[in-house]
């Protein structure tokens, strides 16, 4: 039985990698050789040249927000722009919510 595969990224080199699942195995980036980090299998990469995209995106996975499936559907919500990032982590400092609930948080109120 052939396994389902899962994303890994590289963010210095802004790259993407599905790859199968091995708890204990580190995985490695070909080209820079810097350690991946595992996001998920929900995850879809944003496009190399989409600077601020990939901005975002190490916003999030430097919070540990990760794209794992839930067994109704997706993730959940993840701002996609940093200006949506700004507004959650001003929200989450104002309030005192931790970021990484404020990050996945689809309205601020």
């Amino acid at each position: 039985m052939a396994y389902a595969k899962t994303a890994y990224v590289c963010l210095p080199c802004r790259a993407s990698y599905k790859q199968s699942y091995d708890k204990g195995r580190q995985r490695i980036c070909p080209r820079c050789a810097e350690p991946l980090i595992h996001v998920g299998s929900a995850f879809a990469a944003p496009p190399r040249r989409d600077v601020a995209a990939w901005r975002t995106l190490s916003v999030l996975l430097h919070a540990g927000i990760r794209f794992h499936k839930s067994c109704c559907g997706g993730p959940g919500y993840r701002p996609r722009t940093l200006r949506k990032v700004r507004e959650r982590m001003a929200y989450a400092r104002r309030t005192g919510e931790p970021f990484a609930r404020a990050l996945i948080r689809p309205e601020v109120p």
